[in-house]
């Protein structure tokens, strides 16, 4: 951490999310304004704060002193008070259309006008709740995988109102404190995070309905397969990798098989020849195949280093 002041942000609502903001602001140097308008909400969310930074410490995973992290996250049981010379606002209310409409009503008018406004909405769009508001260029959804703290990919949604400005201020924001923001071309319910969350867990339902697989046999062909291998590379790069001559031969050998599973459940997204020309134009930007088989050594060493994590973290009887 450098000596550099840090500009305050309010985070409202204390719930897990809330909590999670509050720690990466508060270890990136930001002083930061926890809002909830309940007082016993408010009051365990601090303790939570700091139960949470006693844990990173525990794990290597933050170098300062817990405390002085902690110290930096102060109770706002006043939104007014919370909102005093802050450059910018994480709402973190549930997700209830209207709520969020009466906050961000709330937030427009009371927040300084260069405060960029952002929900943590994990599928509702902001124009859905920030339409029509004097500021509603400045508003936004940044939505966080949970928990906050811990994922670092956070998904930055603008509404066709929100400026260029609001969402260059807020990736920098975001980006200084450690977070890896996503800029989405457009809105759509769900994003990315839950989009393909939600695909992954229609199938799972339906493997369970239709008795293919146990529950816990689908978590064990995730857990100790498809996430363990997704946490290092994502589906693309997966794809690009398990087969010699990349995407485009991946694509070739196994999008019949996947055309055939999507019909069966009545989805019809074929893999045309355009979009894998467009995946592999966009995967070869990244990574040449030339470079293929040290890509591939590289997914695999990493692999393993997490395999060996992973046992010593098992729990006994696993």
């Amino acid at each position: 951490m450098s000596g550099e002041r840090r500009p305050p942000v309010a985070i409202v609502g204390g719930g897990t999310i809330g909590v999670g903001w509050a720690i990466v602001f508060a270890r990136a140097g930001h002083p930061v304004r926890l809002h909830d308008t309940d007082p016993q909400r408010l009051e365990a969310a601090l303790g939570e704060v700091a139960q949470r930074l006693r844990d990173l410490a525990d794990a290597g995973l933050i170098a300062q002193r817990p405390r002085e992290v902690r110290d930096r996250v102060t109770a706002a049981p006043e939104l007014a008070a919370a909102l005093v010379e802050v450059a910018h606002v994480q709402e973190c209310a549930p997700e209830d259309l209207e709520l969020k409409r009466a906050i961000f009503a709330e937030l427009d008018r009371e927040a300084p006008p260069q405060a960029t406004l952002a929900s943590s909405s994990s599928a509702i769009v902001a124009s859905a709740f920030a339409s029509g508001l004097p500021g509603q260029a400045r508003c936004l959804v940044a939505h966080p995988a949970n928990p906050p703290h811990l994922l670092p990919v956070v998904e930055i949604v603008p509404a066709p109102f929100t400026s260029q400005e609001a969402i260059e201020s807020l990736s920098l924001l975001l980006s200084e404190a450690g977070m890896s923001p996503v800029r989405l071309g457009a809105e759509i319910e769900g994003f990315v995070y839950n989009r393909l969350q939600g695909a992954v867990l229609r199938e799972a339902y339906c493997l369970v309905r239709d008795g293919i697989a146990s529950v816990e046999d689908v978590d064990r062909v995730m857990r100790e397969g498809l996430g363990r291998r997704w946490a290092i590379v994502g589906p693309f790069e997966t794809a690009d990798l398990n087969v010699r001559g990349g995407v485009a031969a991946h694509a070739r050998r196994m999008a019949p098989a996947y055309a055939r599973m999507g019909a069966q459940r009545g989805q019809d997204d074929p893999w045309t020849d355009d979009l894998v020309a467009e995946v592999a134009t966009q995967r070869r930007a990244l990574l040449d195949l030339e470079r293929w088989d040290r890509r591939v050594a590289w997914r695999d060493r990493v692999l393993m280093a997490l395999t060996a994590t992973l046992r010593r973290g098992e729990e006994p009887g696993r």
